[in-house]
């Protein structure tokens, strides 16, 4: 059997928990050290001081748009590919794939532009203050330049992964993530570049890891082939790519948000409650990339099952999937409920008042996130059976539908409380929207297995 028949073997009949582990442990042990690189990238700056540390947490969300244009056309292309080659036709989802990795590359290129000569505006609205600018607009020059890679590792990431090659997806990420560890003391510090020097780091690990996805796709291990000519702009592909790439973006641009609401409410306070919800929003970031890590490997099964109409497979994917996603949120969340103050004292050289804001935040956060398996194998698995408007609902909801209001009016009446606690009051909103919305999809699939089966048994008569 040829690695890419063992690939649709492993997306159409290999035993489910197999399959899981095959596709979700590599993504999801890329993207764990993915964000453990973007904690050490935070534990490095931390020690410049409090203002380095909140000018790289406004920057993060600005990256976070930048990267939603990867996951627009990625995440779109990857849910119609998966269930294209779940009815086993090829030749579409070639089309599909250069379709999405070439207009991705192309609309980064002018977001960056952009991005770019409105940089200082920008930062402004994001939440810099007067002390932060100067080294967040250092810190940008350079990062947002090199999200050009980082959008094309994006997308590519979603489309490999979609074709059953997780382990090459782990592979870009490790490597890229580890280089920016190593390289990340000896740019801040030996060179003495400072926030520059974080930014270098991350730009070099960036370019390694496009490095990986183009050996890949030039060595030809890859079901699809990356042509400018195959790049097809009909009304059917573009529709199926924005039906969910487009929730998927929006996801983004929410997560982005929050982060800037956030800052600009600590802002109020100090730069070190800006810092100390950096570290917080790192450290969760942590958890849920984990997480979306492992499901990035449920999604093209889902989406091959449903394609497929193996309904009792694409049930059995998403009871295991919702078990094993909650047990390691549980795991982690409570590590973060037990250690709050030890883990956010490594991020800075001693701000008491960083430290204790922080603590407070991420005790309340590492409670919340227990539910965040539940909630994202929902929000992941209506976009992969290609439910674009339910998965946009369900998508907004965390850090957009519950969450804008809560950090909006609670500081009103709350304070700096109402700042750290706001994602976690979203968090159990966004649960109990969650099982409101799984209920009626149940009923559903269940009916269309009952049609399957009905009209099996007519034929066979």
């Amino acid at each position: 059997m040829n690695n890419q028949s063992k690939k649709m073997e492993l997306l159409g009949s290999a035993p489910i928990p197999k399959a899981l582990l095959a596709m979700g442990i590599p993504t999801m042990i890329g993207m764990l050290v993915n964000a453990f690189y973007n904690l050490v990238d935070a534990y490095f700056v931390g020690g410049l001081g409090e203002s380095q540390m909140g000018a790289i947490s406004v920057v993060y969300p600005l990256g976070q748009v930048v990267v939603g244009l990867g996951l627009l056309f990625g995440n779109g292309a990857a849910s119609y590919i998966s269930r294209l080659l779940g009815r086993g036709d090829k030749e579409s989802a070639d089309k599909v794939a250069s379709t999405a990795i070439y207009s991705s590359v192309t609309v980064g290129a002018i977001i960056i532009i952009l991005s770019m000569v409105f940089l200082r505006p920008i930062l402004r609205l994001l939440g810099a203050t007067d002390s932060i600018l100067p080294y967040a607009a250092t810190y940008a020059g350079i990062y947002i330049i090199s999200c050009i890679f980082n959008v094309f590792n994006v997308t590519m990431n979603n489309i490999v992964t979609s074709e059953g090659a997780a382990k090459t997806t782990m592979c870009a990420l490790l490597t890229g993530a580890l280089l920016n560890i190593a390289l990340d003391p000896l740019f801040i510090y030996v060179f003495d570049l400072g926030v520059a020097g974080a930014a270098i780091a991350t730009a070099i690990s960036q370019i390694v890891s496009t490095c990986v996805y183009l050996v890949y796709i030039f060595s030809k291990k890859s079901v699809f082939h990356f042509r400018v000519k195959d790049c097809t702009y009909t009304k059917e592909i573009l529709s199926e790519i924005f039906k969910i790439g487009i929730p998927t973006l929006v996801f983004q641009l929410l997560t982005s948000l929050s982060i800037s609401l956030i800052n600009n409410a600590a802002g109020n306070y100090s730069d070190s409650a800006i810092a100390g919800m950096g570290v917080v929003t790192r450290l969760i970031s942590m958890g849920s990339l984990s997480v979306f890590g492992f499901i990035k490997g449920f999604q093209p099964i889902a989406g091959y099952s449903y394609g497929a109409k193996k309904f009792d497979r694409l049930r059995e994917a998403i009871k295991t999937s919702i078990l094993w996603s909650t047990v390691f949120c549980v795991i982690f969340g409570m590590i973060l409920v037990l250690f709050p103050e030890t883990i956010v004292s490594q991020f800075t050289k001693g701000d008491t008042e960083m430290i204790r804001i922080g603590a407070s935040s991420l005790r309340a956060n590492g409670i919340t996130i227990m539910l965040f398996g539940f909630y994202t194998v929902y929000s992941s698995l209506f976009l992969s059976l290609g439910k674009g408007k339910e998965g946009f609902i369900l998508g907004a909801c965390r850090q957009g539908i519950c969450f804008v209001p809560v950090i909006l009016l609670l500081p009103i009446f709350w304070g700096l409380n109402g700042i750290l606690y706001a994602q976690p009051i979203a968090d159990v909103l966004s649960a109990v929207i969650t099982i409101c919305m799984a209920i009626p999809l149940h009923k559903k699939l269940n009916e269309q297995q009952r049609q399957v089966t009905a009209t099996s048994s007519t034929n066979n008569i």
